[in-house]
């Protein structure tokens, strides 16, 4: 089988990076096409996956839309050489139209409700629109659901084991409680119209935690002096590591919000709009605490009860008792799509 996976950020490197291996062992092509955002391009070299660079974000509206358009064609132009049996991409303003203009099936994963525009082209040239079952919109025939979310892709148990040992690297002691901060840019195209937490707040916020253990700041964008000091001096790929031990991780990131659900950690998410993830995680695990302003005054409560960490690691297990393998499940739909007979008439008709 050759597969073409597009990655256009972070992570989406975490989210195919066990399905590229695990194919690659089972003896398919895969070739990777990337991004330059953020650490996109530092992960994949860390995680030795091979890749070709096809484009770099653009900083305003203008530059956003003249980096699709040169990507999609630098895509097309890939795609039409290696000739792949299959396309897989998360947000799919890329894969879709490509593979409907190649006719190769495309699997467009996608979990952000909020996403519109990009979400109507992708859906409209797609074969398949695979989505978490707690997706918040309706789709037509070409959804796929499933009982996941796309952080268990790197998170589940079968694939991530937490090392303590990170904990050294930051200054930490196992039992130790201390908080995470999340921040971003704001520059992705579904984060138009939003500005997130006020530095006034974020500033707030960190003096609070701080009474109760240590706080580390991650962010996209450069910090006030008065929040650098806070930033968290680790290599990316230890994140998830520091999440797993962290009491508490506040912020503006759906996803790391969510992969702190995954790994049994309380979250609270500040939003506009929220998502489904975030969403179930709350209602139906009570593991993130999802807010249209600061809420600062939860984290206390988290932070003052020494029993909390426990009780989040409880939750996460009926987590992932609830939920599917994500990567076996990509696996499952890369074969079902490329081998079964008659596939690619009945998507494609007599056109």
């Amino acid at each position: 089988m050759k597969i073409m996976i597009d990655i256009k950020h972070p992570a989406h490197v975490h989210f195919f990076k066990n399905f590229i291996r695990i194919m690659k062992e089972e003896g398919n092509e895969v070739l990777v096409t990337a991004r330059e955002k953020e650490m996109t391009i530092y992960l994949l070299d860390k995680y030795n996956i091979k890749y070709t660079k096809i484009s770099s974000i653009g900083n305003s509206k203008l530059e956003l839309l003249k980096e699709l358009f040169v990507r999609n064609y630098r895509f097309y132009k890939i795609a039409k050489k290696f000739k792949p049996d299959i396309l897989f991409g998360l947000m799919g303003i890329t894969i879709a139209p490509v593979g409907r203009l190649l006719r190769v099936p495309s699997l467009v994963f996608y979990d952000t409700e909020n996403a519109r525009l990009t979400n109507k082209i992708a859906y409209f040239f797609c074969n398949k629109f695979i989505t978490p079952r707690c997706y918040k919109k309706k789709l037509g025939n070409k959804n796929i659901r499933y009982d996941g979310y796309h952080e268990l892709a790197y998170l589940h148990p079968d694939y991530f084991t937490p090392n303590p040992e990170i904990l050294k690297k930051a200054g930490l002691k196992l039992g130790e409680r201390f908080t995470i901060m999340r921040f971003v840019s704001w520059g992705a195209s579904h984060d138009i119209g939003h500005s997130g937490i006020p530095f006034e707040e974020k500033l707030k916020a960190v003096n609070e935690f701080s009474k109760y253990g240590k706080v580390f700041i991650t962010s996209e964008k450069q910090l006030p002096e008065e929040l650098e000091k806070f930033r968290l001096k680790l290599p990316p790929e230890d994140i998830h590591h520091l999440i797993y031990y962290a009491t508490l991780l506040y912020g503006e990131s759906s996803t790391m919000s969510s992969e702190a659900a995954v790994l049994g950690t309380y979250s609270i998410y500040i939003d506009d709009e929220g998502r489904g993830y975030t969403d179930e995680e709350e209602l139906k695990y009570g593991l993130v605490f999802n807010s249209k302003t600061s809420l600062i005054e939860k984290g206390v409560e988290i932070l003052k009860n020494k029993n909390s960490k426990e009780e989040a690691q409880e939750k996460r297990k009926k987590l992932i008792e609830d939920m599917i393998d994500v990567t076996s499940f990509m696996q499952y739909v890369a074969t079902y799509f490329t081998q079964k007979e008659g596939l690619l008439e009945s998507i494609f008709g007599d056109e």
